[in-house]
Order: structure tokens, then C-alpha cells, then sequence
């Protein structure tokens, strides 16, 4: 018999660079398609020095989240981090922020989706369609979001692969097309379009270009190799971004010129400009030629579908950071509660859901671009706190990847990065706050309904607000003796066979052999992979126990969760662990479009760690009669 390591004691690390850069450039590259027109109605000419400026914030924060990621490689983000530099309370303070960011994520991106599908219906990128579409999106993706509909992680790539390939081409043929830089002088007029205080609005708004930053360190949980694979992925974020919007505005300002104090990429679709989508915008006022045409419709259908992704990207941080959130007990269980059938927190979805409707209901691009950036400067704020109190706090603690740039103060090493940071994204803070009163009252009145919800609870609850308290989960059954060169028998979501287990048993008395079962849970996007998922384990746990009596005492098992189109590689990573003589598998009954096996069977053959033995009885139900 051999020790092997015990499974469920955390989440898969599955995720690559790759894997990193797509998911987080999907996030944080929708913005494009918003950003110019938001940050053009504040800043006109100045656009492209607001960008650059918020570019510099951007590395700073980049770095700082890529420290602390490595440190802890968990959900959360700066509400992690400040629960480990600081106390709950101010973990909390973080997360209600984040909390403000995804739900504003979530309602200015399904705000854009039917200005961009306005090339096919022009009432759409107008009010009240433009009202009516968005909320309708806001309620799509919630449905979805609740059934738990599969992602598929190869067209995620895809697209984010498309989405920058198509903004570095528009980047490119704008250059040789329309850039002109004395068209770029003769834009600003500074002190009057724009004035100094539109100017310093323009700044923090700016930062909804980096909508998504804290994706990266959400999925940390689930990396490879953290120390390698988180800054990497964050240095291809940076880049490619930086890359995009050290030229992308310029070029716009030079098609669309400032002129008597106006230009069309800070003006309404009703006004007729462009500010509602301005990538539409460049590509319009670029002459193409014959291309024209089809370039409109091309970036109108891509630019939908990227903000639909990032839309439901924006739930799916609600969903997580609900969960999180719950779990340390900063909000009520019942926010978290899955939804019995789906695996879902359904009601968060509703909930934060409804919110984020609310929030498209005025129609103001502007007001969510400024209250976003009220609750993002908060939360990169404290993430740079957190990270300058871990090097005082911590300066012994390994640190995988540590920032550039060090100031030494009293025998202490200061992160400069993260100073510089925290300068700026708390300068940024107050500015959008002093100088907006509408984003004051929002944001004030959001932080006080969460600070007060927060003691209220705590209090009901017989806990302090500083100390950290972590709900305790029940923990799985696992086997933990498991002999080498067993027969591996695999199962998806409790699906079991009883000739999968007999072809097993008869393959492993010949040599007797020990048969080892494995049924994985498949987990939703949108539900943490620890979350403890009561009927799925259970019915797991019966397939395990079924095993065991055709087997009798040489079956040992353990179920896992996995996302979505994963069961395959773990399936493959176990035989290879216990190094299985044979691996025992069910010819599954749904197999899905264009697959004769089943995508895990398929992957399993197509690796073939071992001898695969495909049974082709399919399987009795869902264990009820097991």
C-alpha cells in the first residue's frame, strides 16, 4: 500500500499562463470598448496623456496584486490581502469596493452591448432601447448564470485572441491611416476643454480601462506554479493593454478632432457621435474603402459578444466573492446558499443582479464610469496598503515574486511600486469624489449600507468585527491508502456503472490487483470549487460505497471537484499517480455535439496513461438505486 496525497484539501490547479493572460485580457480588454468614450467626455484632447497617466497607476497596481497573489494564492484579491495585513473589518471594507466593481462591471458592459448591435438595428443604440437591451442582457446572463451553463475555455481564448488582434490591426491602420500629430496639439486647449477639474475626473475614470485586474488573482487559487504563472500572466495583461491605449486614443482623437471645444467621441449617438461606441467610431471615421462595410459589422458583432462575456465575467466575481465573502462571515449565509439543482449562488446572482439593473436604468455612462472608479481606487488602494504593511509586518515571508523598486526606511524595505501605487489610486480616490457630487452621495451611500449591514450582522452573530472568523466546512471522505498499480475506475457526477465495477473486479483478481474508483463533480464557473456541494457528494459518495460491494475490500475511492471540461486530465493525472495498469470507463450516454465518446472518454484514450477498457452499458441513474 502506498501514502498518497489527500484530494479535496484544495482547488485544482489547472490554470496556465496561457490560460491566465486569455481569461483576464477577455476582462480587462472589453474595456476598450467603453473606456475611450467615458474618459473622451471628461478629458477631450487630453485623452491620450489621461491614459498614459492611468497606464503608469495600472503597473503600479499590476505589481502590487502580483506580489501579494504569490504570497497567498487565494480568492479574493485586496480583500485577501487585507485581511492578512490588516483585520477583517478592513477585509471586508476591501470587498464591499470589489463588490461595487464587478456589479458596475456587470451593468456598464451590458450597457454596451446594444450600442455596438446598433449596426444592425439602430434603435438599439439609442435611448430607451439602449436602456431596455442592457437590462435585458443584465437578466440573460443571470438565467444563465443560475442554470450554471458550461463555459467553453477554448472559445474564451479564442475570442481573447481575436478581440486583441483586432485592436492592435485598428491600432496599426489607424497609424498609417489618420494619426497626425499636430491634429493631436491642436486638440487640447488645457484649462478650458478640457477644464483642470474635468481633467482630474478624467484620471480615475480612466482606470475602467483596467476592468479586470483583480481576475488574475481570483484564479490564483486554481494556477500552476504560482510563483511563474501569475507574473507572467499579469506581465501579458500589462502589455498587450499598454500596448493598445499608447496609441489606440490618439488615433481616435486624430479621426474624430477636437473642434470649437467638441468631438464626436465625447458626443451621444443622439447628438451624433460616438461616445456610446467609439471603436465603431474610429472604424467609421477611417477611410477603408470597399472594407468599410464589413469592418463595421465585423468589431459591432465582436464588441457584443466580448461585453457579453465580460458581463457574465462580472457575475461570475459577484457569485465568488459572495462565497468568499459568506465564508468569513462578513455577509449573511443566505447570499451564498447554492441553488439545490444548478450548484449555483443563485441568490447572489438575483440579488447583485437586480442591483447592477438598477444601476442601467438612468442611462448615464458616464455616472458608472465615475462610480466605478470610486470603488476600484478604494480597493487598489487598500490592495497597495496591504502589500507595504506585509513587507513591515512580514519581511521574512517568502515573497515567489517581489515588486521592482525598494525605498528603505528605518531598516525596513518599502515597496516603491506599491507607494507610488497607492499615491496615485488614493490622489484618484478623492478627486472623483470631491469633484463629482453624484458619485459622492452614490458611494458614500453604498460603503454606509455595507458597513452598517456588516456590524449589524457581526453583532447578531456574537462576533468581533476585527477578528477573523471562517465558517467550518464539513471535509470530504477521502481514501487515503490507495495500491500502486491499481485498476483505475472512473466515473463523471455520480453516473454508475455496475459492468464498469465487474470488468474491474474480473481484471483485478487475475492479478489481485487493488481497484481504486474516482468520480469527479463537475463544479460551475461561477460557484468556488471548495464550496461543499451536499447532494453531489453524497451521491458521489454512494457510487463509491456501490463500488465497494461488487468489489468488496480491495475497492478504495474518493471523489473531486473539477471544472467544466477537466475531468479528462484528472482522470489521466490519477492513473499516472498510482501508476493504474488499467483504466475502466463508461461509454457515456450525452455525449454533446460532434463527440462520438464524450470529451473526457476522448482525452482519456487520446493520452492513454494506461490500457482503457470502454464499457458500453451506459449508467443506472444517478445512484438513487444503487
Amino acid at each position: 500500500m502506498a501514502e498518497r496525497r489527500p484530494k479535496n484539501q484544495g482547488l485544482e490547479r489547472v490554470l496556465g499562463t496561457g490560460a491566465l493572460f486569455s481569461t483576464a485580457y477577455g476582462n480587462v480588454g472589453s474595456s476598450i470598448y467603453y473606456a475611450l468614450g467615458l474618459v473622451a467626455v471628461f478629458a477631450l484632447g487630453m485623452t491620450p496623456v489621461v491614459f498614459l497617466i492611468a497606464g503608469v497607476i495600472f503597473l503600479c497596481t499590476a505589481a502590487t496584486y502580483t506580489e501579494a497573489t504569490t504570497m497567498y494564492p487565494e480568492a479574493g484579491g485586496s480583500s485577501s490581502f487585507a485581511r492578512r495585513a490588516f483585520n477583517e473589518f478592513w477585509s471586508f471594507f476591501a470587498a464591499w469596493g470589489q463588490m461595487l466593481n464587478y456589479i458596475i462591471t456587470v451593468a456598464i458592459s451590458a450597457f454596451f452591448v446594444p450600442h455596438y448591435l446598433g449596426v444592425f438595428w439602430e434603435p438599439l443604440s439609442r435611448s430607451p432601447g439602449d436602456i431596455i437591451a442592457g437590462v435585458a442582457v443584465v437578466g440573460a446572463v443571470s438565467a444563465l448564470n443560475v442554470v450554471g451553463v458550461k463555459e467553453s475555455a477554448g472559445l474564451n481564448v479564442f475570442l481573447a485572441l481575436a478581440d486583441f488582434a483586432t485592436q492592435l490591426i485598428l491600432v496599426v491602420v489607424g497609424i498609417v491611416l489618420v494619426l497626425d500629430p499636430q491634429t493631436l496639439v491642436n486638440n487640447v486647449d488645457f484649462g478650458t476643454s478640457p477644464t483642470v477639474s474635468d481633467f482630474l475626473i478624467a484620471i480615475p475614470v480612466g482606470m475602467v480601462a483596467y476592468t479586470g485586474i483583480e481576475t488574475i488573482s481570483n484564479m490564483a487559487e486554481e494556477a500552476r506554479d504560482v510563483g511563474t504563472t501569475i507574473p507572467r500572466g499579469m506581465a501579458g495583461v500589462v502589455t498587450a493593454v499598454i500596448a493598445i491605449y499608447a496609441f489606440l486614443p490618439s488615433v481616435a482623437l486624430s479621426a474624430m478632432p477636437v473642434k470649437d471645444g467638441v468631438t464626436a467621441l465625447a458626443l451621444s449617438k443622439e447628438e451624433g457621435g460616438f461616445a456610446d461606441d467609439p471603436i465603431l467610431g474610429v472604424v467609421e471615421n477611417m477611410d477603408l474603402g470597399a472594407m468599410q462595410g464589413p469592418a463595421e459589422i465585423y468589431v459591432g458583432i465582436l464588441a457584443a459578444t466580448i461585453l457579453f462575456i465580460a458581463t457574465n465575467a462580472g457575475l461570475i466575481g459577484v457569485s465568488r466573492l459572495t462565497y468568499s465573502m459568506g465564508q468569513h462571515r462578513q455577509l449573511p449565509d443566505g447570499l451564498r446558499r447554492l441553488h439545490p439543482r444548478f450548484r449555483t449562488p443563485y441568490i447572489a446572482i438575483v440579488v447583485f443582479g437586480l442591483i447592477a439593473c438598477l444601476t442601467i436604468l438612468p442611462g448615464q455612462a458616464d455616472f458608472l464610469g465615475t462610480i466605478y472608479a470610486f470603488g476600484a481606487m478604494l480597493s487598489f488602494t487598500i490592495a497597495h496598503l496591504a502589500v507595504i504593511a506585509l513587507r513591515v509586518k512580514q519581511p521574512d515571508k517568502e515573497r515567489p515574486w517581489r515588486g521592482p523598486g525598494r525605498l528603505r526606511i528605518r531598516g525596513k524595505d518599502l515597496p516603491l511600486f506599491a507607494i507610488l501605487g497607492g499615491l496615485g489610486t488614493g490622489t484618484a480616490w478623492v478627486v472623483v469624489t470631491v469633484l463629482n457630487f453624484e458619485t459622492l452621495v452614490a458611494g458614500t451611500a453604498w460603503m454606509v449600507i455595507g458597513i452598517t449591514s456588516y456590524v449589524l450582522y457581526r453583532r447578531r452573530q456574537g462576533l468581533s468585527l476585527t477578528t477573523t472568523t471562517k465558517v467550518q466546512m464539513p471535509k470530504p471522505i477521502v481514501e487515503h491508502e490507495v495500491e500502486y498499480e491499481s485498476v483505475l475506475v472512473a466515473f463523471e457526477d455520480g453516473d454508475y456503472s455496475v459492468e464498469a465495477v465487474q470488468t474491474a473486479a474480473r481484471l483485478a483478481a487475475r492479478r489481485r490487483r487493488g481497484i481504486h474508483v474516482l468520480v469527479t463533480i463537475t463544479v460551475p464557473q461561477n460557484t468556488p470549487i471548495s464550496a461543499p456541494l451536499p447532494e453531489p457528494e453524497r451521491i458521489a459518495q454512494q457510487t463509491i460505497d456501490s463500488a465497494r460491494v461488487l468489489g468488496g475490500r480491495r475497492v478504495t475511492g474518493h471523489y473531486e471537484p473539477v471544472r467544466a471540461g477537466e475531468a479528462g486530465r484528472r482522470i489521466v493525472e490519477e492513473a499516472e499517480e498510482i501508476r493504474a495498469r488499467a483504466i475502466v470507463m463508461t461509454l457515456p450516454s450525452r455525449r454533446g455535439a460532434g463527440s462520438l465518446l464524450g470529451r473526457t472518454l476522448e482525452y482519456v484514450l487520446a493520452k492513454r496513461p494506461a490500457r482503457v477498457i470502454v464499457t458500453s452499458a451506459a449508467p443506472k441513474g444517478k445512484q438513487e438505486a444503487a
